[in-house]
């Protein structure tokens, strides 16, 4: 119970006041998009500089942590995508949004903050190698899957499309941000020293990163309403919420995960679908509806089963 209280409600008490101060009209759509757009594109970029910054890379990095995240995350892209696909007869469009929103867990808006709360700021090592990786791998492999299937796959090369698909995904802020880390981080290891001050003020915008996303995250999800087939919102959720972190935790087991990693990726598997999830339906104009209802819905009821995987997880 008291990681319900300690761990759990503070982080989703700051999304819900920024529902409720949408809801109740205190700050316009505009002001909303602005907090978040601050979030993403400038706080958030500089927390990951920080964190691969000052990552050990050689220590940290585990390929059975990658591995044991990523199947799940993959394994519930199938179960989504073949579920909308072959039960609800969806297009293959919708159905590729549709597995999306099941692989597209929100690792860094609600996993930072859950895991840290739970572990400690020394726990989120885990987490940073998998973010490390997470936007380039999933969004490069959803548009890849997207543009092959709207093309029917006639006259196409799908190693052109994933190219063109990296290429913008590296230009984004949270990529450049991991990117510039890892330069930096390879220069400090050469012998480059960067004043206090610089890092003072590098930690003072990575601070305000969290409370800013997590505000804005609770007014973007008052714009959503829960609508569209509530079968297809049922697979969204069960695949996110109970299958990835069901997968991610037996990975861990049959790969021997220490208890670190197993922590990081499990309780990052447990997250609901991202906001990037409705994002992506909504840049092609598929399953918008059901993905933003998932996003709200899943949202909702990860607060019960990530207090389950907190119990579990040693």
């Amino acid at each position: 119970m008291s990681a319900l209280f300690d761990v759990i409600l503070p982080v989703f008490l700051v999304v819900g006041f920024g529902y409720v101060v949408c809801w109740r009209q205190m700050l316009s759509e505009v002001a909303v998009d602005g907090i978040m757009r601050f979030a993403q594109n400038f706080a958030v970029p500089v927390l990951l500089f920080q964190a691969i910054a000052k990552l050990d890379l050689g220590a940290n990095f585990d390929p059975f942590l990658l591995l044991a995240f990523y199947i799940g995350a993959f394994l519930s892209f199938a179960t989504g995508l073949s579920a909308a696909y072959y039960w609800l007869k969806r297009p293959i469009e919708d159905s590729i949004a549709i597995g999306f929103v099941c692989l597209f867990s929100n690792s860094l808006l609600l996993g930072i903050p859950i895991t840290e709360r739970a572990y400690g700021p020394e726990a989120l090592l885990g987490n940073f190698t998998i973010i490390s990786i997470h936007s380039p791998l999933l969004y490069t492999f959803g548009i890849t899957a997207m543009e092959f299937a709207r093309a029917h796959g006639k006259n196409l090369s799908i190693g052109r499309v994933a190219l063109r698909a990296l290429s913008g995904v590296l230009h984004t802020p949270l990529v450049i941000g991991i990117l510039c880390g890892l330069v930096m981080n390879l220069l400090t290891q050469a012998g480059l020293v960067m004043p206090e001050g610089f890092w003072g003020a590098v930690k003072m915008l990575a601070s305000a990163a969290l409370p800013s996303a997590l505000f804005a995250l609770g007014g973007v999800l008052y714009r959503y309403r829960p609508e569209g087939e509530m079968r297809a919102i049922a697979i969204c959720c069960a695949a996110s919420l109970l299958l990835h972190p069901g997968v991610t935790y037996l990975m861990g087991k049959l790969f021997g995960l220490g208890v670190a990693e197993m922590r990081s990726a499990v309780v990052t598997a447990s997250m609901a679908p991202g906001v990037n999830a409705y994002l992506f339906a909504s840049l092609y104009g598929v399953a918008k509806r059901v993905a933003a209802s998932a996003v709200l819905v899943a949202t909702a009821l990860s607060i019960l089963t990530i207090w389950f995987w907190l119990s579990v997880l040693p």
